[in-house]
């Protein structure tokens, strides 16, 4: 059926405005809270961690290194230091097991600005606009990757509005706000969620790291789902819920199993049925009321490796 209340309005109702906002509050506390200690050193002289999210060192012990820059500095005939060596494993490890677009939900600060924008744009009441290939972020990224081969240099922190924000908020935004605002503005007007689930290769390649990650979004309560749409209203990648939500008959799991999901918990946060919850990609049976023989000619697997 169509929505015809705000977004949330029912598990407001039901859970409180705390418990249809719990995700949503804990991720903006993580996002502010890493950026906050990137900017304690430079503005308030406490160096808790120094760098950014390209390359960082915490307590001068730990180092993290972004894996995609990191490759970027091998196309570019860049031999790293065994410090960005031990960063990189460390950064993947912990995104291949709890899920690559994590780090775009939960890390990244430009998000907060393509949240807003999604927010704004339901808001306002926007529909439609330009529609973009499903792939063009992963051309962007073979793009970054092959310049980064042919000019020697890692081609993506020229561009990259992450550290254009974290610079612009040390010394003043200046240009930067062209890039944050023009991203904003895209967002708002051309396409929803364009920049972050089109067009940016960090959230492609960090898919790709995540494409066998424990960490999982499941709908294990689907059966009470009442077609309300509010989870593919706030899903930055709603092509991603269908398989889990309404896969029953065709023997699919109730565990998300798209890379491209960003594990933000907006889905769980807004449903009043609680239909979702966070769990492992091992939870992928059918649950014994939902047993049923596959449809002829549907080869999904019930269960996941």
């Amino acid at each position: 059926m169509a929505r015809k209340y705000p977004v949330a309005h029912e598990a407001i109702a039901t859970k409180g405005w705390l418990g249809a906002h719990r995700w949503l509050i804990l991720r903006r506390l993580s996002q502010f809270g890493i950026l906050g200690l990137f900017l304690l050193g430079p503005l308030a002289g406490l160096w808790i961690v120094k760098g950014n999210l390209a390359a960082s060192l915490t307590l001068d012990v730990l180092p993290l290194t972004d894996p995609y820059v990191f490759l970027q500095m091998l196309l570019a005939r860049h031999w790293p230091e065994l410090s960005a060596i031990i960063g990189a494993l460390l950064v993947l490890g912990f995104y291949a097991l709890v899920g690559g677009r994590v780090y775009c939900s939960w890390v990244c600060p430009v998000n907060i600005v393509t949240d807003t924008a999604a927010w704004l744009r339901r808001r306002l009441g926007l529909r439609g606009g330009t529609r973009l290939a499903g792939d063009a972020r992963y051309w962007v990224l073979a793009m970054t990757l092959l310049m980064s081969a042919a000019f020697g240099v890692i081609i993506w922190e020229y561009v990259n509005p992450v550290s254009m924000l974290q610079r612009g908020l040390i010394f003043g935004l200046g240009a930067a706000w062209v890039v944050i605002l023009g991203i904003f503005f895209f967002d708002l007007f051309v396409t929803a969620h364009g920049w972050c689930s089109h067009l940016c290769p960090v959230g492609a390649f960090y898919s790709l790291v995540g494409s066998k990650s424990v960490v999982r979004v499941s709908a294990p309560r689907r059966a009470a789902c009442d077609d309300c749409m509010d989870c593919f209203a706030v899903c930055p990648e709603p092509e991603v819920i269908p398989p889990a939500l309404r896969g029953a008959k065709k023997g699919v799991g109730p565990v998300i199993l798209d890379s491209l999901c960003t594990n933000c918990g907006r889905c769980i946060d807004v449903c009043s049925k609680d239909v979702f919850e966070f769990s492992t990609r091992f939870n992928n049976r059918l649950p014994a009321a939902e047993s049923v023989d596959p449809v002829p000619g549907v080869t999904e697997e019930r269960t996941s490796s």
